[in-house]
């Protein structure tokens, strides 16, 4: 097992009912349903286009309960897209991370480990998508940038997370990344 670290720079919630743009917190409960009062919460949620295999609606496992992006792979989509920064805000990201430098790369079934005792579960790629890159378009106002995103983030955009175990995750946490049979 390979043990790496890195810290959690911010955490992050979509709290506004239809609302993909994320907004800041000094520190976030979580639950096995994943992070309460955020638009991705719940156990269960209907399946879309990324079950293929099950009909549309069907009610499948969330494994997409937490976003997670990487202060380093945002820098570099920035840079591709031309902007000076690129906000976790924007992506609708619930974690930002710093330290760990192919955030995306990480494999699933790859633990995140919090101090309080948080546990999560990387549950694989977070695609890029044009949600977030209406949000870069609208707060940078250039509306090219929207379908440009999809490109630049290609294997750059984080991870979805399940929550394994409950527990708080605070902004400056320090957090331990797992890795099994490498």
């Amino acid at each position: 097992m390979k043990m790496y670290e890195a810290t959690a720079e911010a955490v992050l919630i979509a709290r506004v009912p239809g609302s993909f743009i994320t907004r800041r917190e000094a520190g976030l409960d979580v639950e096995l349903a994943g992070i309460p009062g955020d638009r991705h919460y719940g156990l269960l949620r209907p399946a879309d286009s990324r079950q293929r295999f099950y009909p549309r609606g069907t009610m499948v496992a969330n494994r997409r309960q937490i976003s997670i992006v990487s202060v380093e792979e945002c820098a570099r989509v920035a840079a591709k897209l031309g902007i000076a920064e690129l906000l976790p805000e924007w992506l609708g990201a619930n974690i930002l991370l710093s330290g760990y430098e192919e955030l995306t790369s990480l494999p699933q079934g790859a633990r995140l480990l919090f101090p309080d005792g948080a546990g999560l579960i990387c549950e694989g790629e977070n695609a890029p998508c044009t949600d977030a890159g209406q949000a870069i378009a609208e707060a940078e106002g250039i509306p090219g940038i929207k379908t440009a995103f999809v490109k630049a983030a290609y294997r750059m955009r984080g991870i979805v997370c399940s929550v394994e175990r409950e527990g708080m995750i605070r902004q400056g946490d320090p957090v331990k990344i797992m890795i099994e049979g490498v």
